[in-house]
C-alpha cells in the first residue's frame, strides 16, 4: 500500500478553531488565480462553461476539508468536478469549485481478493493501466474512460449487457468527506443508507475521497459486428440483446440500419481492428467536416449519416483487451442525452422514436438530427437513484455533434410522441412536463 499523500483531514472541532485569515492563507497555494484558463470551467463536450467564485485544486483530503470549512463560514456552495464529462451543466456554479484531478492516487491493489482502492479523482484510463499491471480489469465499462472514478460512481454510468448492472454496483466501499468536514467510511454493511444514497447520488451526500472497487482477472473480448435492417433489429431485439455478454447497438435512422456489436470473453489471441483510412482520414477528418457543414446546411445531415452507415456496414471481428473493446474513440466534442426505459418496453419506444424521426424528416422545417443513436442494456439493480432500480433497462442515447441542434425541442417532441404511443406509461405521467421530470438525462464526472 502506498503511503498517504498527506495528513488526514482535521476533525470538525479543529476546523472550527482555524482563524479565517489563516484559512485563506492555507488555501492560497491550491487556489487557481483569477484570469487563469482553469479559473473558467468548460465541460468535456464543450457545451457548458462557467466562472466560479473560486476554483481550488486540492492535493489531499486535508485541503478538501479546508475548502468545505471556508464555504461553511461564507455560506457558499461547493461543486466538485473531475474532467467535466457530464453533458449537462451539473458542475457549473457561481460558488466554489473543487477540481479533483490531483486526487488521483492508487492506494491499494489486491489481486488475491480482487479489489482496488483508489482516490476519486483518478481517471478510468489511469485506473485501467494500474489494474493491467496487476493482471486485473474492471468487469464492465461504458463507451469512454475519460471520466473520473468518483464521477462514474455518483452517476448511473453503465456499459451494456443484460447480466451486468450499472457500474456503481461494483463499488465495495466509499470514504466520504461530508459537508461538515467529517470523514466517514460507508458500505453495504457500514452506514448502508449513506452508501446507497451516494451511489448515483450526483455528489449530494459528500465528496468521494476514495473508492474500493471490485475487479476481476484481466480478460480479452471478442467483438463481432454486423449491420441489420431496423425492423429486423426491433423484431429480434431480445434475441440480439442476449446473443453475447455485452451487446450494444448503433442505429442510423437515416439509413434504416442498426449496427450490432456483440462481445464476449475469449481466450483467443489479440486481433485489433484498425485502419488509418476509417479511423483517421474518413472517420475523423471527413465526417467531422461534413458534420460541421451540417450546422449550416441541415439537409446535409441525412446524407452524412448514410455515408457513416455505409462506411461501417461490413462485418468485422476484433479481439483485444477488455477496456479497448468496451471503449470507443468519440473523435470530437459531442452533446449527448440519454434515457432509460424498461427493457420490455424498448421495442415500442424505438418504434415511436422512428415514427417521430420520420415525421421530422417529412417536414421541410423539421429537425435533422445527427447520428447514430446508441442503444444499450443493463440488468436490474438496487441503487436508490439508478434509473434501472428494480428493472432491466434499455438505454437510448442521442449523440449530437454540437449543442446548436435544438435538443430541447427534440426532447419535448420525443416525450410527447412516446406518451402518445404509451411506450413509457410505466415511467412517465400524462404530460410532457411529467416526462421531463422522469426521463433521465445523466451526467458523469
Amino acid at each position: 500500500m502506498d503511503p498517504p499523500a498527506a495528513a488526514d483531514p482535521p476533525s470538525v472541532a479543529a476546523l472550527a478553531q482555524i482563524p479565517t485569515p489563516t484559512l485563506h492563507a492555507l488555501l492560497r497555494p491550491i487556489a487557481v488565480p483569477p484570469g487563469h484558463p482553469r479559473a473558467t470551467f468548460v465541460n468535456w463536450g464543450l457545451s457548458y462553461a462557467c466562472t466560479p467564485r473560486a476554483v481550488f485544486e486540492p492535493q489531499s483530503a486535508h485541503h478538501c476539508a479546508l475548502v468545505f470549512e471556508l464555504a461553511r463560514r461564507e455560506g457558499r456552495t461547493v461543486r466538485a468536478a473531475g474532467v467535466g464529462h457530464s453533458p449537462s451543466d451539473l458542475a457549473c456554479t457561481s460558488g466554489y469549485m473543487l477540481r479533483t484531478e490531483k486526487l488521483d492516487r492508487i492506494i491499494e491493489v489486491n489481486a488475491e481478493k480482487r479489489y482496488v482502492v483508489a482516490q476519486g479523482g483518478i481517471t478510468l484510463h489511469a485506473l485501467h493501466a494500474a489494474l493491467a499491471a496487476a493482471g486485473l480489469a474492471m468487469s464492465n465499462l461504458g463507451s469512454i474512460s475519460d471520466q473520473t472514478l468518483a464521477g462514474m460512481v455518483t452517476t448511473a454510468t453503465h456499459g451494456s449487457g443484460l447480466a451486468f448492472r450499472v457500474l456503481s454496483t461494483h463499488v465495495r466501499a466509499l470514504t466520504l468527506l461530508l459537508a461538515d468536514g467529517a470523514r466517514v467510511r460507508c458500505s453495504r454493511a457500514e452506514r448502508p443508507d449513506l452508501f446507497l444514497a451516494s451511489l448515483c447520488g450526483l455528489g449530494a451526500t459528500g465528496l468521494i475521497l476514495d473508492v474500493t472497487l471490485d475487479v476481476e482477472p484481466a480478460f480479452r473480448l471478442k467483438d463481432v459486428q454486423h449491420s441489420v435492417p431496423f425492423d429486423a433489429a426491433v423484431r429480434d431485439l431480445d434475441a440480439l440483446a442476449r446473443s453475447a455478454e455485452h451487446v450494444r447497438l448503433w442505429w442510423f435512422p437515416q439509413a434504416g440500419t442498426v449496427r450490432v456489436s456483440a462481445a464476449s470473453r475469449t481466450y483467443e489471441p489479440a486481433k485489433p481492428v484498425y485502419t488509418w483510412l476509417w479511423h483517421s482520414l474518413v472517420g475523423y477528418h471527413l465526417l467531422q467536416l461534413l458534420l460541421f457543414l451540417g450546422r449550416f446546411v441541415r439537409a446535409l445531415n441525412p446524407w452524412t449519416a448514410r455515408l457513416g452507415a455505409w462506411l461501417v456496414s461490413g462485418s468485422t471481428v476484433a479481439v483485444d483487451a477488455s477496456h479497448r473493446i468496451f471503449n470507443l474513440d468519440c473523435k470530437y466534442p459531442q452533446f449527448t442525452t440519454e434515457w432509460a426505459v424498461p427493457y420490455e418496453r424498448a421495442p415500442a419506444c424505438l418504434r415511436a422514436l422512428r415514427a417521430w424521426l420520420d415525421e421530422e424528416h417529412a417536414d421541410p422545417a423539421g429537425l435533422r438530427p445527427h447520428f447514430p443513436i446508441e442503444i444499450r442494456f443493463t440488468d436490474a439493480d438496487d441503487v436508490w437513484l439508478s434509473p434501472s432500480n428494480g428493472t432491466k433497462a434499455c438505454w437510448i442515447g442521442i449523440v449530437q455533434y454540437n449543442i446548436e441542434i435544438t435538443l430541447r425541442r427534440t426532447f419535448s417532441t420525443l416525450c410527447t410522441g412516446l406518451q402518445r404511443s404509451d411506450a413509457l406509461s410505466y415511467m412517465v405521467g400524462s404530460s410532457p412536463g411529467a416526462c421531463r421530470m422522469e426521463m433521465h438525462t445523466l451526467p458523469s464526472g
